[in-house]
Order: C-alpha cells, then structure tokens, then sequence
C-alpha cells in the first residue's frame, strides 16, 4: 500500500462517525483503567507521548503498528520488543487489547476522544471556533464568558482561522455546530431571494393561466 493510499484510508477512517463511536468504548475503558488504578494523569502523559514521538515521528514503525499486511503475531511481537520496555504495563496491555482487535490504526482518534472525554469528567469542554481573522484575546474572553452561562461546563477554547468564513464565528460543541459565519448568512440570504423569485414566478403564471386573469 503506498504512503499516499494509506494516509487517505486513515483520514476516512478518522472522519467515520461509526469509527467515533468504536474509540469511545475504548477511551471509556482506559480512563476508568487508569482510574481504578490511580494512575490517570501518569497515563494520558504516556498516551501522548507515545502518538507525538512514536507514532507521529517513525513512519515506518507506524505503518508496521497499524497496516493490515502486518499479522496480529507481528504486532504483538513489535509492541513486545519496542514498547513494552519503555511503557507502564497497563499502557502496553491497552495497545495488545487494540492490537487483537485490529484497532491499532484508532490510535489517533482514541487519544483524541480520550482528552475530550477525561475533560468533560473534569467539568471542560472543547468548543472549537472558527473566524476569518485571528480573535483578540478581549473578544476570546468575551466568548467564553457567554459559552461558560450557556454550557454546564467550563469552555475551553480552541479557536482557528478559516478565511473563507468571510466574518462571524462557527462554533462547535461535541457534534452540535452553530453557524453564524457571513458565508452562511449570504449563502442563505441568496437562497431565500431564489425562492422568493421563484414564487413570484409562479404566482405570475398562476395569474396569467387563469381564467380571470388575477
């Protein structure tokens, strides 16, 4: 499988909501793992160093680790040899459980569903903001601020630059997105003018085909 092939079946596995859905059930297991065993913030350190300077830095090591060519007994003995020395037992078990399963290539959307999990057990919530140009740290406070009366969490902002919005903001919360970007506003302003032309279209012929002729 080449590089670019495999990035892009990555990439739609990652963006699959069913994938989402099978992350959650691990990310639920490992928090409450390392939970049970006091072990939590010890944990979640490992977990991301292990994607940011294993995964994210050894290309080959990664692909070996996720690809479907690799056999369960070659992944087992990879985790063994390379990880196992260097990782808590509990870690190392957590990518074994993975590996049986053929969930390694999750890895990614785990560790990501895992923080966003273990902040909204910690009374956080991600909110990601899109804007067309960079937000004042004023304006920033002035959102979370509105997000903190409106959430039952506390907001924790990630804000973005999307040029293409135009103006406004897109504000995102778990899967509930609020689009009041001007992009939409004039897409939608457009949409409603087409239908209000069409409408009058139609009334004038209605008008015209009847017999009355009003």
């Amino acid at each position: 499988m080449s590089e670019t092939a495999a990035t892009t079946r990555t990439s739609h596995v990652l963006e699959d909501p069913s994938a989402k859905a099978v992350a959650r059930v691990y990310v639920t297991a490992f928090l409450d793992a390392a939970a049970g065993a006091d072990q939590l913030a010890e944990l979640l350190d490992e977990f991301t160093s292990f994607h940011d300077e294993a995964l994210a830095n050894h290309a080959e090591f990664t692909h070996l680790l996720t690809s479907e060519m690799t056999s369960l007994d070659e992944k087992l003995g990879l985790i063994d040899r390379v990880v196992k020395p260097r990782a808590s037992a509990l870690f190392t078990n957590f990518l074994n459980v993975l590996a049986r399963h053929g969930r390694l290539e999750l890895l990614p959307l785990i560790l990501a569903e895992t923080w966003a999990e273990h902040e909204k057990r910690s009374g956080k919530r991600r909110v990601q903001i899109k804007s067309a140009v960079q937000l004042s740290s004023e304006q920033l406070d002035r959102i979370k601020n509105r997000l903190q009366g409106a959430l039952s969490s506390e907001p924790i902002l990630m804000p973005t630059i999307d040029e293409e919005l135009l103006g406004g903001l897109v504000i995102q919360v778990g899967d509930t997105v609020y689009d009041g970007s001007l992009k939409t506003r004039l897409r939608v302003l457009q949409q409603r003018l087409r239908e209000r032309y069409l409408n009058e279209i139609q009334s004038g012929r209605d008008r015209f085909s009847s017999p009355e002729g009003n």
